[in-house]
């Protein structure tokens, strides 16, 4: 702004040193001057003039631009949305814009000469110490974070980059406020913390559902296994209590058999030896016929006990073999119901060990005595097949059907000789199993591993 009186001393003294010469011009030639001459030299200083008028206006046009530059400068240095400061070495502040002023919260006129570091958060003194006099040991800009303490405000997190000027004697810095960043960086920083816990928890739910729903799972199968074990050991219950009323039935008929039949016999041979005894006293004539009646007796009772015997257990299964005891079983059975048996059975079946062919012949027994009495069936077909490791007992008939499930999960079963064949089966390692479906009859089929017998092992 004081350009400008100078500027117009200087055009004005131009002029007065430019009138001054002409007029020592004039006075030395006018003696000689013409007036062409005059005319001449008139329109040569005419024409200066009028050069030294338009340098004026340049002039003119030129200082007024460079103020409005100044001014436009002085605006952008002052208002700029970062801070400039002019440094020293140790720091001291030379020049500082409003910005920069604004940002420390000091009136510019007293931030000249004050120490810059002192400005800086005492932690970070140290640090800046070393920023500044790296920024003086060389022309590359430096760059930094540091917080700025603010008189009458919060402190400011701000970034510094400061480069040494050609003088080497000052730097210029440019400090930029990032507080808002840094904040934002943080609260970034805290959402990712946040977010990565986040994903952790619901990891943990997800892993926890799948734990409960697991435990709900196993405290399902739990609940039906006990359910089922339960259920199964009143079954059993019920099974042995009916196993010892059968067998105290068995018994009942065994003692009332051997009372009424071979008691009776017995008696009536005791009888007739005794009057045997007395004729053969007497008279020895007509005892042979009496002697024969007598063994007849004898061996009807050996009959009978014959028949007890093979009900209790056959003796041909542990003679023979399984193969002649089936056959000679559903040979009697087909005579005693009128039901025609078909019987397939292969060799290998006498390789089992005789708990698992007794197994086979008990199996066999129960479930014709059931065709027998429940199905109403024409014709049985009786297989026993080997499969790749283990033989099959297959019984088929073409009597009505029955419900499976319910006969055999009923709480009060009356089909003992369901129950009896799978854990005779189930025993040994085998698997039973029971198909009826209306129209097709029923089917049974009876698994057993099949290993060969040593000899250790043979009954």
């Amino acid at each position: 702004m004081q350009k400008k009186p100078k500027l117009v001393d200087a055009a004005a003294g131009l002029r007065r040193r430019a009138e001054l010469r002409l007029s020592r011009q004039q006075t030395k030639k006018a003696p000689c001057r013409t007036v062409a001459d005059n005319q001449r030299q008139l329109h040569e200083l005419e024409v200066h003039q009028i050069e030294l008028e338009m340098q004026n206006a340049e002039l003119q046009k030129s200082r007024n631009e460079l103020e409005m530059a100044l001014e436009n400068y002085t605006d952008l240095y002052d208002f700029a949305p970062v801070g400039y400061f002019t440094l020293v070495a140790d720091g001291a502040i030379q020049k500082a814009n409003l910005t920069g002023a604004s940002l420390v919260g000091i009136e510019r006129s007293r931030l000249v000469g004050r120490s810059f570091g002192r400005l800086v958060a005492v932690e970070l003194r140290p640090a800046f110490n070393i920023f500044l006099k790296q920024v003086f040991a060389g022309r590359a800009m430096q760059s930094g974070d540091f917080e700025l303490l603010s008189q009458g405000k919060p402190s400011r997190i701000v970034n510094i980059e400061a480069q040494c000027m050609h003088s080497g004697q000052e730097c210029r810095a440019a400090v930029m406020d990032i507080t808002e960043r840094k904040r934002a960086e943080i609260a970034l920083q805290r959402l990712e913390v946040l977010a990565a816990s986040n994903r952790k928890l619901e990891q943990e739910i997800v892993q926890r559902k799948a734990v409960e729903k697991s435990l709900k799972q196993s405290q399902q199968q739990q609940s039906e296994s006990l359910e089922k074990a339960c259920h199964m050991q009143e079954q059993l219950r019920y099974l042995s209590r009916q196993v010892l009323t059968a067998q105290e039935e068995e018994r009942k008929r065994i003692s009332r058999e051997l009372h009424d039949v071979i008691a009776q016999t017995l008696t009536g041979i005791n009888v007739h030896l005794a009057l045997l005894k007395k004729e053969a006293e007497i008279n020895t004539k007509g005892i042979g016929p009496k002697i024969a009646g007598t063994q007849r007796l004898v061996e009807e009772s050996l009959h009978i006990v014959h028949s007890f015997a093979r009900e209790l257990r056959p003796t041909i299964l542990d003679d023979l073999g399984l193969i002649p005891a089936l056959h000679s079983f559903t040979k009697s059975f087909a005579e005693s119901t009128g039901i025609r048996i078909h019987l397939k059975v292969i060799a290998d079946v006498e390789k089992l060990d005789s708990p698992k062919r007794t197994i086979l012949y008990r199996v066999a027994q129960e479930a014709l005595a059931n065709v027998a009495r429940h199905a109403k069936a024409s014709r049985v077909d009786v297989s026993i097949l080997k499969l790749s490791r283990a033989i099959c007992l297959t019984i088929k008939d073409d009597g009505k059907s029955f419900q499976v499930e319910r006969i055999l999960h009923a709480k009060k079963n009356k089909r003992l000789g369901l129950i009896g064949m799978r854990e005779r089966v189930e025993m040994v390692g085998g698997s039973f199993a029971v198909e009826s479906a209306p129209g097709k009859g029923t089917t049974i089929h009876a698994r057993i591993p099949f290993n060969i017998r040593t000899k250790k092992q043979a009954p």
